[in-house]
C-alpha cells in the first residue's frame, strides 16, 4: 500500500452567544455530493451496524448510492479481547474497526456522536439519563439536516431490542426524522451563517418484520415473488454480485487468485473485523444471500410486494426497490420528490365504528397533476370515494372508513391509497389496529409504562410495532397486587368483568371482578391480590396468567408473564464471620441458596463437575449472613476447568473468565424508578488472577452499577470500601492449555458493608442475586493460549434471561432484626460510570472525515472562528500560521498512511490486492489482530 504523509488539524472553540442571522427563504441549504448521504443507518455501538455492509456495497457499486452511519457511541464500555486499551483508547480502536468493516462497501462516512457507552442495560430511560437525551437528539438532527439522507435504517425502538442503548438508538431514528422536518425543533440550526434547512427523510426501516414466503437467495432481484407475513413492505438486495475485491493467491478458501469476491464474502469478512469484541478473522466461503429490510414509515410513493388485486409486484422484487421514491424515482412515474403518505384520525379502532383516513400529497415543484385518489380497504370494510385531486401544490384528501363488524381484534389492518393521473400513479399504505370495545390490560410500570407513553406522546406511527408486553415478578410464597386497567375504546358505555386464569400454585382474592357503566374514552382499574403458594422455586420461573375482559357483545384478552423469583430471610449472627474462605456452621446458619440454574450459555455446560448444575443440591451453592451492618457471603462453586487468569488491568468484565457476581438492590425498587442497575451494587469477583504481587489471589471490581470501576489492588478506585474477599482457588500458573487446567472449583467468602451500598437497605425488600460465570477453554482454534474472552455459562440463584441487568428479576431477601442507621440516605447518589468516552476532537479519523465532508464533529455546533492561513512540514519542525476570533484549543495530529481504514488483522497473504485491508488469510494459523492502533 502506498504510504503518504498527512498533516491535519482541528480546533475546538469554547464560544457562546454567536450572532445569528436568518437564511434567506430563497436560498435553502442543499447538501453537496461530498456531504450528501442517500442511505443512513443508525446504531448504538460499533459492530451493531454490520447488516448493511453487503447491501451498501451493492447499492454503491450498481446504483451510485452513498451510505453513511450515525454511531451513537464508540463502545468504550465494552471489553477488549485483544489489547489493553480501555475507555477513550478503546474507543479509538473500536471506531477504526467499524471503519474497516464498512470501508470496502463505500461507506466511509461514520458520524460518531460521542455519547458514553456506560454498561449493558435494558432501559431506554436509563440510556437517556446517561446520553443527555435532548443533546443527543440535537446532534442527530444536525447530522440529518446536514447530510439530507433519503432513507433511514436501524434498530427497532421497541423493548424487543433488548439492550437499552439499542432501544434508544431505535427511538432516535423516529425522533430524528420528526425533528429534522420540524422547523420548531432546534430552530437555532436553521439560522445564522451556517444555517441549515429542515429535511424530510423519505423512508424509514426501523423495527418492521421481514418474515414471509417466496423470493430467492440464488439470483439477482432476489425479492421477486416475496409475500410478507405482516403488513410491512419488504425490500431486499442480492449480495451474490461480484465485488471489485479479488481473492489473493494462496487464500485458505482455495478460490482462484484474481477472481472476484462476492459482496456477501466482503460483508462476512467485514462482519468479523471487530477483534476487540471477541470476533475472529473470517476464513469461510460465503454463499449469496438476500438481506431484507422492512419499511415502517414512508412519505413517498413506493412499490408494494403485493398489488391491490393480490397479484405479486415484480417492481418490488428489484434489488434497488428500497430506493424507489427516494434516491431513485418511483416506477409509477410520479415526479421525483413527490410526497404521498396516509394518516388516520385514530390508530386504535373498534369493529363497526367509522374513522377518517387522509391522503397527503405534495408536488416537488409546481402543482399536483389532475387525477384522483382511491383507497383499498380489507374485505368486508367500507370506504367512500374515489376523490379528485385538486391542482394545487399540496392537498390533504379525507375519506371515511368503516371496519367490518366482525373485524378480528388485536390485529393490524392495512389500508392503501393509490393516486392516479393521466400519465402516472403512486401507491402508499398504512395500518390501523382493531381493538376490543373495552380492553383490559395489566397496568404497565417501569420501562414498559415509559415505552407506551413514548409511543403516545412522541412517535404514534411506531405504534404499528406494538405496545409493551405485560411483565411482572413475584417472590416465591409472596403476595402481590395485580391491577388491570380497562379502557373503553368504543362510542358507547360498556360494562363487563375482568377474569384471571391462574396457573398452579397461585391463588387470588377473586378470579373475576366486574366493572360497570364505563364511559367512552374512560378508564377504570380492577385489582386482584395474587398469592404464590409454593415457597419452592419452580423449575420454570416464568409463568403465564391470561387476563380476559368481557364487554357488551364480546371479550378481549392479554397474557401477563409473571416471573417467580426466589426468596430468603438472611440470618443474623452474633459473631461476625472470619473472612478466610471457610464456612463454620455458626457463621452461616441460614438457608442454602442453589446457584446451579443456568440463564445463558447452557450449550457449553457438561454437568455438575463442569458448571455446578445439580438437581440434588451438591452443585454450586451460597449462604448469606448478616452481622452488625455488614453482609457476609460464602459461595461454593463447582468447576472442572480453570479459565484464563486476568491481570490487574483486566480485573473488569467479569464475564470473560471464571468469576462470581454478587448483586444487591438496597431499596428493591431500582427497576420501578427507571434506574435499573444504576441504583444497585454489583461486585464481580475473580477467584484467582495473574498478579504475582498479590500472590495471584482474587481481585474484584464493580460493574454496571452505581459506581463501577476497579475495587481492589493497585488500581482500586475506592468504590467498595470495607469489602473483603478470601478465595480457596489457586491459579495453575499459566494461561497455556499445554499446562493442565483441571480443578474441582473454589470457595469464596466475601464481606460487604451495607454502608458501601448506594442507599440504605430496606430490610423488607432487599434485591439479591448471586451469579457464577464459568469459562472453560477459550483458546482460539489452532492455538494453545487462553483468552480473556466471553464464552461463559452463566448461572444464578435467580436464573432468568438478562438477569444481570434487571433488578426486578433478582431474588427477594429480608433482613429480620435490622434497622439501617437513621442518617443513611434512602435515595441513591447519581451513578458514576468511571470510564469516560472519547471526545471526537481527539480522533484523527473523525477529524479527517469532518474536514472532507464538512459535517461538524459529533454533530456539534460549527464555527468559522479559526482560519488556518498556512501549514507546512519540514524535517524536525512544523510551521503553522492561524488566525482566531476567540479563545480555544488547537489539536494537531501527524499521521502516515490511510486514515480511513487502518487494518485490524495480520495477514499471511504476500500478494493481497489493495485495498483488501488484511481481511484475507493464506494460512489457517492466521488469527492475530494488529497492535499499535494509535495514529
Amino acid at each position: 500500500m502506498k504510504r503518504l504523509g498527512v498533516l491535519f488539524a482541528v480546533v475546538a472553540l469554547l464560544l457562546a452567544g454567536l450572532p445569528a442571522t436568518a437564511r434567506a427563504e430563497t436560498t435553502p441549504y442543499v447538501a453537496d455530493r461530498a456531504t450528501k448521504i442517500d442511505v443512513m443507518g443508525e446504531w448504538a455501538h460499533p459492530d451493531d451496524d454490520t447488516s448493511i455492509i453487503g447491501p451498501c456495497g451493492v447499492w454503491h457499486q450498481r446504483y451510485g448510492v452513498k451510505c453513511g452511519v450515525i454511531m451513537v457511541t464508540r463502545g468504550e464500555g465494552g471489553g477488549n479481547a485483544v489489547g489493553t486499551e480501555l475507555g477513550p483508547e478503546l474507543g479509538l480502536r473500536r471506531e477504526n474497526e467499524d471503519r474497516v468493516a464498512h470501508y470496502r462497501s463505500g461507506t466511509v462516512d461514520i458520524f460518531n456522536l460521542d455519547r458514553i457507552d456506560f454498561f449493558y442495560n435494558q432501559s431506554a430511560p436509563l440510556t437517556q439519563y446517561f446520553w443527555d437525551e435532548e443533546e443527543t437528539l440535537r446532534r442527530v438532527t444536525r447530522v440529518i439536516r446536514t447530510t439530507q439522507p433519503e432513507i433511514y435504517i436501524g434498530f427497532t425502538p421497541t423493548l424487543a431490542a433488548g439492550h437499552g442503548n439499542h432501544q434508544q438508538a431505535g427511538r432516535l431514528i423516529w425522533e430524528g426524522v420528526l425533528a429534522a422536518a420540524d422547523p420548531t425543533k432546534f430552530p437555532e440550526q436553521l439560522r445564522g451563517k451556517n444555517a441549515l434547512s429542515t429535511w424530510q427523510v423519505k423512508k424509514v426501516f426501523s423495527g418492521g418484520s421481514t418474515a414471509g414466503t417466496g423470493g430467492t437467495t440464488a439470483a439477482a432481484n432476489c425479492t421477486t415473488g416475496f409475500r410478507p407475513n405482516g403488513p410491512d413492505t419488504v425490500a431486499g438486495v442480492w449480495t451474490g454480485y461480484e465485488s471489485p475485491y479479488q481473492w489473493p493467491a494462496g487464500n485458505v478458501q482455495g478460490q482462484p487468485a484474481g477472481s472476484a469476491k462476492s459482496w456477501q464474502q466482503v460483508a462476512d469478512e467485514g462482519r468479523a473485523a471487530y477483534p476487540t469484541q471477541s470476533r475472529v478473522m473470517y476464513k469461510g466461503t460465503s454463499a449469496p444471500a438476500c438481506p431484507r429490510f422492512a419499511m415502517t414509515q414512508s412519505f413517498v410513493p413506493f412499490q408494494p410486494n403485493v398489488r391491490e388485486d393480490g397479484s405479486p409486484n415484480p417492481a418490488a422484487g428489484r434489488d434497488d426497490a428500497i430506493l424507489f421514491g427516494a434516491a431513485e424515482p418511483d416506477p409509477g412515474g410520479l415526479p421525483a420528490g413527490t410526497l404521498q403518505y396516509l394518516t388516520f384520525s385514530r390508530f386504535a379502532n373498534v369493529a363497526g365504528e367509522p374513522f377518517q383516513a387522509t391522503v397527503h400529497l405534495k408536488a416537488p415543484h409546481g402543482k399536483l397533476a389532475s387525477g384522483n385518489v382511491k383507497l383499498t380497504v380489507p374485505p368486508g370494510w367500507s370506504v367512500d370515494g374515489p376523490r379528485p385531486v385538486p391542482r394545487r401544490a399540496e392537498a390533504a384528501i379525507t375519506f371515511t372508513v368503516t371496519p367490518s363488524a366482525t373485524a378480528p381484534v388485536n390485529q393490524l389492518a392495512k389500508i392503501s391509497a393509490r393516486y392516479t393521473t393521466a400519465k402516472a400513479s403512486g401507491y402508499t399504505d398504512n395500518v390501523v389496529r382493531i381493538v376490543s370495545a373495552a380492553e383490559g390490560r395489566f397496568q404497565r410500570w417501569g420501562n414498559w409504562q415509559e415505552y407506551d407513553e413514548w409511543l403516545a406522546k412522541t412517535a404514534p406511527q411506531a405504534a404499528r410495532l406494538g405496545r409493551s408486553p405485560a411483565i411482572q415478578s413475584i417472590g416465591a410464597g409472596r403476595t402481590l397486587d395485580v391491577p388491570v386497567v380497562v379502557h373503553n375504546w368504543s362510542a358507547e358505555a360498556q360494562s363487563g368483568a375482568v377474569s384471571l386464569t391462574l396457573p398452579p400454585n397461585f391463588t387470588s382474592d377473586a378470579t373475576t371482578k366486574s366493572y360497570a357503566a364505563l364511559a367512552p374514552g374512560a378508564d377504570t382499574t380492577v385489582t386482584f391480590k395474587l398469592t404464590n403458594t409454593d415457597t419452592t422455586l419452580p423449575a420454570t420461573q416464568n409463568v403465564e396468567i391470561p387476563i380476559t375482559t368481557t364487554f357488551t357483545g364480546g371479550s378481549g384478552s392479554e397474557t401477563l408473564t409473571m416471573s417467580v423469583v426466589p426468596t430468603t430471610a438472611i440470618a443474623q449472627t452474633s459473631t461476625a464471620p472470619v473472612v478466610d474462605g471457610k464456612a463454620d456452621p455458626a457463621e452461616y446458619p441460614g438457608a442454602t441458596l442453589d446457584l446451579g440454574r443456568i440463564w445463558q450459555g447452557a450449550s457449553t455446560c457438561t454437568g455438575v463437575d463442569d458448571c455446578g448444575v445439580s438437581p440434588t443440591g451438591d452443585g454450586s451453592t451460597a449462604k448469606v449472613s448478616r452481622s452488625g451492618d455488614a453482609l457476609y457471603f460464602f459461595v461454593h462453586v463447582r468447576d472442572d476447568y480453570q479459565s484464563y487468569a486476568v491481570t490487574p488491568a483486566e480485573c473488569v468484565g467479569h464475564w470473560q473468565a471464571d468469576s462470581v457476581e454478587i448483586l444487591l438492590d438496597p431499596r428493591g425498587t431500582a427497576s420501578q424508578v427507571l434506574m435499573d442497575t444504576a441504583n444497585t451494587f454489583k461486585l464481580g469477583i475473580f477467584p484467582f488472577s495473574n498478579d504475582a504481587a498479590n500472590g495471584n489471589g482474587p481481585c474484584w471490581s464493580r460493574d454496571a452499577d452505581n459506581h463501577q470501576g476497579y475495587s481492589s489492588g493497585a488500581l482500586d478506585t475506592g468504590n467498595a470500601p470495607g469489602v473483603q474477599v478470601a478465595s480457596t482457588a489457586r491459579w495453575v500458573g499459566s494461561n497455556e492449555t499445554t499446562v493442565p487446567h483441571a480443578y474441582t472449583g473454589y470457595d469464596l467468602e466475601v464481606k460487604i458493608p451495607l454502608a458501601t451500598l448506594p442507599a440504605a437497605v430496606d430490610p423488607a425488600n432487599l434485591g439479591l442475586n448471586i451469579t457464577p460465570y464459568d469459562n472453560d477453554d477459550t483458546s482460539a482454534p489452532g492455538t494453545t493460549t487462553l483468552r480473556h474472552i466471553d464464552q461463559s455459562t452463566r448461572l444464578g440463584w435467580s436464573a432468568l434471561g438478562s438477569v444481570q441487568s434487571d433488578p426486578y428479576r433478582w431474588g427477594k431477601a429480608t433482613l429480620p432484626g435490622y434497622t439501617p442507621p437513621a442518617d443513611r440516605p434512602t435515595t441513591p447518589a447519581p451513578p458514576d460510570v468511571s470510564n469516560p468516552n472519547l471526545n471526537g476532537a481527539l480522533s484523527p479519523q473523525t477529524i479527517a472525515q469532518s474536514a472532507r465532508n464538512h459535517v461538524p464533529i459529533s454533530g456539534r455546533v460549527p464555527t468559522d472562528d479559526l482560519e488556518i492561513l498556512s501549514a507546512g512540514l519540514r524535517p524536525g519542525a512544523l510551521d503553522l500560521v492561524t488566525r482566531a476570533d476567540g479563545p480555544g484549543t488547537a489539536r494537531l495530529f501527524l499521521t502516515r498512511g490511510e486514515l480511513a481504514a487502518i487494518p485490524v488483522w495480520k495477514t499471511s497473504c504476500t500478494d493481497n490486492p489493495p485495498p483488501d485491508y488484511g481481511l484475507s488469510a493464506c494460512a489457517v494459523t492466521t488469527a492475530g489482530s494488529r497492535r499499535g492502533r494509535r495514529t
